[in-house]
C-alpha cells in the first residue's frame, strides 16, 4: 500500500458543523481527520455527480450554485 501523504491543511467549517464533527469524534474515539475522511469516502460519489459551478445556468439560485448571499 503507498505510504499516506500527510501534508497539513487547513479546512474551515461551520462551528455548528465543526462540534458535530467533534462531537462524533468523541463517540467513536476516532479523529475529526478520520470522522471527515470517512464522510468524504462514502459522500464522493454524490458531490462529483453534482454539475460544476460553471455548467449551473446564471438564473439558478444562489443556493444552487455554491454561494451565499
Amino acid at each position: 500500500m503507498a505510504e499516506p501523504d500527510k501534508r497539513k491543511q487547513s479546512l474551515y467549517f461551520p462551528t455548528e458543523m465543526l462540534t458535530e464533527i467533534e462531537r462524533e469524534a468523541l463517540r467513536q474515539d476516532r479523529s475529526k481527520s478520520w470522522i471527515v475522511q470517512q464522510a468524504w469516502k462514502r459522500a464522493k460519489r454524490e458531490i462529483q455527480s453534482m454539475p460544476a459551478v460553471n455548467d449551473i445556468p446564471d438564473d439558478y439560485p444562489s443556493d444552487e450554485r455554491g454561494k451565499s448571499d
